[in-house]
């Protein structure tokens, strides 16, 4: 199960957030303040939700040293509405997203996803070795078939994920991708062992 720290002092505020995240099916732990958040994170969550005002140990200290220390997970601050310099120097100091209180739940949710679904592919990517520079389409493909976890992606789920219900996405511009992903990922593109054809059907990424 994927496992995201909240570190937030208003309690009304974490209690809410916690209930929404577990719905959602994350697990999800609390810290009231940085200290123990700091402590928390440590541990390694998948994804750190991170209020910048926070006692003991503000959200700034708390992000320069998870980076100082290597800690690459996913950090989304919480900042408050109209201070953009805050935005910017969590930014700077390694924050991957941010969202601005008050905000809609439904919007945080949003960008929880696609930090998870970012960090995933990164990963993913990291596992099957060196890679060149992926262009966008190569890198949504990639991530689409790496979400299977092995299992057949089918030609017309992946023009559905990665190009939508275009009329101008034709079988053969899937195919081009995928010859162009092998190009880079592959040791042999002649004979992939990464990104498995599966004839008449589709695609699979080798586990």
């Amino acid at each position: 199960m994927t496992r995201i720290l909240l570190v937030e002092d208003n309690a009304d505020l974490a209690y809410g957030l916690r209930n929404n995240l577990e719905i959602e099916g994350y697990e999800v732990g609390v810290a009231a303040d940085g200290e123990e958040g700091l402590q928390r994170a440590r541990e390694g969550p998948d994804l750190v939700i991170l209020d910048l005002m926070l006692p003991r140990l503000d959200g700034f200290r708390v992000l320069r040293a998870l980076r100082a220390e290597r800690f690459s997970m996913p950090v989304l601050i919480l900042t408050a509405r109209g201070e953009e310099a805050d935005k910017v120097r969590g930014l700077k100091l390694g924050a991957d997203d941010y969202v601005t209180k008050p905000f809609g739940v439904l919007e945080l949710l949003a960008r929880v996803e696609a930090l998870l679904r970012r960090n995933a592919g990164a990963a993913a990517m990291e596992r099957i070795g060196e890679i060149e520079i992926l262009a966008p389409k190569e890198f949504d493909l990639l991530i689409a078939l790496a979400d299977r976890r092995g299992a057949i992606a089918t030609r017309l789920e992946l023009m559905r994920n990665v190009w939508g219900w275009s009329d101008a996405v034709i079988t053969r511009t899937i195919d081009t991708h995928i010859a162009e992903l092998r190009r880079k990922l592959e040791d042999d593109p002649a004979r992939p062992r990464l990104i498995v054809t599966v004839r008449k059907v589709g695609y699979r990424l080798a586990r």
